[in-house]
């Protein structure tokens, strides 16, 4: 019988996000992908290219819209960087959390979690 050598144990839930371990952080990027784009494509994309901010014109000056004159499509697009930045930080150890919990979006959280994951000795 083959040993499970994977990092995150035995074997994965399509229910749970894969937990970081640090031990091959580029296994846990390409299945936190996975997971997160088979939930909902816009979320990656909320990781990738930060979060959706709609935009109107006040006084001339362009201004974020409150979320209260949102439409449901906006509200749907604002909602994935507080989806993504869930999953993130479930996907963590406490150490891993505290050091991206204060990030304003999934995209920065995303970004430190890169440098500190795939810095750490192997």
């Amino acid at each position: 019988m083959a040993e499970n050598k994977l990092p995150s144990g035995e074997g994965a839930s399509i229910h749970r996000p894969p937990m970081s371990s640090c031990i091959n952080y580029q296994f846990w990027k390409i299945r936190m992908k996975i997971f997160i784009e088979s939930i909902d494509k816009g979320i990656w994309d909320a990781i990738i290219n930060g979060p959706y901010a709609p935009k109107h014109i006040v006084d001339d000056v362009q201004v974020n819209k409150p979320w209260t004159q949102l439409t449901k499509e906006e509200r749907r697009r604002a909602q994935y960087d507080c989806n993504a930045k869930n999953i993130l930080t479930s996907s963590l150890n406490m150490d891993e959390f505290f050091r991206v919990s204060q990030r304003k979006s999934a995209k920065e959280m995303w970004e430190v979690l890169q440098v500190r994951i795939a810095t750490r000795p192997k």
